[in-house]
């Protein structure tokens, strides 16, 4: 099993968390104004985290860092982390437990600052992961793999050294070239012993 290890991309120490009404088919988005801003349900630490290449926002106690809840996200623009349409400092964001269950809750800060550093971290570690991606596949597309194997149907043909042409199928030897209509002409005596040819007389 490969391991896994974890970088904590954004640390605030006070975080609000509340309870929000569902959200109705025929609104535009979540409005802060419709939840409870003087009493927030939960205040506590937010930890931004990176694991591998999946985004965790975790909410923690802020005396003894127990989790309190925890928030996967996946994609930018998603349901899963959504700014408020009428407010720069409140998110809507889905928590997960390990059961599978979920359920939306909305956070924000005091400080406008501290909003802005979320939104901005959670941009940057897609952008980071989209740019990576992009990398390794034209890193791919400038080095194929080579593929020595033989397609379907292909052959090849081999040439060891170089046949006569004048050799037949049947491998047996040509046979003298005739100048005479195939026919091979008599070889002409030998010699007598005076040193003429002898010549034959006609019948």
């Amino acid at each position: 099993m490969d391991t896994e290890y974890e970088l904590v991309l954004l640390v605030k120490n006070e975080v609000f968390v509340f309870r929000i009404p569902p959200l109705s088919t025929a609104s535009r988005g979540h409005r802060a104004a419709d939840w409870n801003l003087q009493t927030p349900d939960w205040v506590g630490r937010l930890r931004l985290v990176s694991i591998s290449n999946r985004l965790e926002i975790r909410l923690e106690d802020k005396t003894t860092g127990n989790l309190y809840a925890k928030a996967p996200i996946s994609e930018i623009g998603g349901v899963e982390f959504e700014q408020v349409t009428d407010s720069s400092r409140y998110f809507v964001i889905r928590l997960k437990n390990d059961n599978g269950q979920t359920a939306f809750v909305g956070i924000g800060f005091a400080d406008r600052g501290d909003s802005f550093d979320l939104n901005v971290s959670v941009q940057d570690h897609f952008k980071s992961l989209k740019k990576s991606e992009e990398i390794t596949k034209a890193e791919n597309d400038v080095t194929p793999s080579l593929d020595l194997g033989f397609k379907e149907g292909q052959t090849i043909t081999v040439n060891i050294g170089k046949k006569s042409t004048a050799s037949s199928s049947s491998g047996q030897q040509p046979k003298p070239k005739s100048d005479n209509n195939g026919i091979v002409p008599f070889l002409p005596p030998p010699p007598s012993s005076s040193g003429r040819i002898r010549k034959s007389q006609p019948n």
